[in-house]
């Protein structure tokens, strides 16, 4: 997988201010890549683009430097107690993302340079939770692993977690790039779950990540190295010979994991594809030859706890795909848990 590499870096003034802003500055100088010092209301001066299409180019290829200024953190069910934020926004290009009606039509990166003070706020939520395990999810909003190789920012939050004894922490990824985690002092601490499909669906909607191969063979490196290993099947969709890519998704997995001995069972988590009806429009918008099925008429309608609606499967179809894949995961991996579908 080939590493991301922004053509432009905008620096927040206070970002450099911090030990992480300056070696991000250092990363970058002498590269080919533009740095550029602007306050956060400026960024989108600097994306170049006039079409919808160009900006939302210009945005992918951008990462901004900034500090986190709200370290309240949002509640994160059903994944995890609370979410935090290490990277915002994605390199990737997945058709179907479900933060396209969030972004902007520049929908650049932003990596958080005051981890101290984040870590901070992580402690003070594990303190308030008394003495009951607090889960945390790191990757909701951004997937940091995607710009790893430029802050390191992930490999130290794992070793933060790895030295707490009251609190987990939840990784997703779709990228590959997990070499320097692998010698961590994670205290089996941190799971990783690595986001998965079939490879009709990698290969058609998912741009810009790690491929098919290269995942499995992370999250073989990954429970190789101790971490507790999950899968998000994210999302599932039907097709034609969908069943059939589906078994040759959960036999790769299987494969590559017999070997590997856990002292925690893998997880997984299924997500049926869905959509809301400004995300459709985004979606024609950005990729107006896609082959997403959006089709109202096959879906049926269900509320979202920010009180809007999305498209689903109906329900004959859903409990289809849960009854299917439940089948797979008993099969192949007997001892794992489901941790939802939905």
């Amino acid at each position: 997988m080939k590493l991301f590499s922004p053509d432009r870096v905008i620096f927040e003034p206070r970002a450099l201010d911090y030990p992480l802003g300056q070696k991000i500055h250092d990363y970058f100088e002498g590269t080919s890549t533009e740095i550029i010092i602007a306050p956060l209301q400026k960024v989108s001066s600097f994306i170049p683009g006039t079409t919808d299409g160009q900006k939302y180019a210009g945005g992918k290829k951008t990462l901004v430097v900034t500090v986190k200024r709200s370290l309240k953190f949002d509640v994160c069910k059903p994944s995890a107690d609370f979410e935090f934020s290490l990277v915002t926004g994605c390199p990737a290009s997945c058709e179907y993302c479900y933060l396209y009606t969030t972004q902007s039509s520049k929908p650049y990166l932003r990596t958080y340079v005051n981890l101290e003070e984040i870590f901070d706020s992580i402690k003070k939520h594990i303190a308030r939770n008394a003495d009951r395990l607090t889960i945390f999810e790191v990757a909701s909003a951004g997937d940091p692993l995607a710009i790893e190789h430029i802050t390191g920012s992930l490999a130290r939050t794992i070793e933060f977690f790895g030295a707490l004894d009251n609190a987990r922490l939840r990784v997703v990824t779709k990228f590959s790039n997990i070499e320097p985690l692998l010698g961590l002092k994670h205290n089996g601490r941190t799971r990783f779950r690595v986001s998965i499909n079939s490879r009709y669906v990698i290969e058609t909607f998912e741009h810009n990540t790690a491929s098919f191969d290269e995942r499995i063979e992370a999250a073989s490196k990954l429970a190789a190295a101790g971490y507790p290993i999950g899968f998000i099947v994210a999302p599932i969709m039907v097709y034609d010979r969908w069943k059939e890519e589906y078994l040759e998704l959960f036999d790769e997995l299987r494969r590559r994991l017999d070997t590997v001995k856990s002292a925690e069972p893998v997880t997984f988590e299924l997500i049926q594809h869905r959509f809301t009806p400004a995300a459709k429009k985004v979606i024609m918008e950005r990729f107006p030859d896609t082959l997403l099925d959006m089709d109202e008429n096959k879906r049926t309608l269900k509320w979202g706890k920010f009180g809007r609606y999305k498209y689903v499967y109906p329900r004959k179809d859903a409990v289809e795909i849960r009854e299917y894949l439940t089948s797979l995961i008993e099969e192949k991996f007997p001892d794992a848990r489901i941790e939802y579908f939905t």
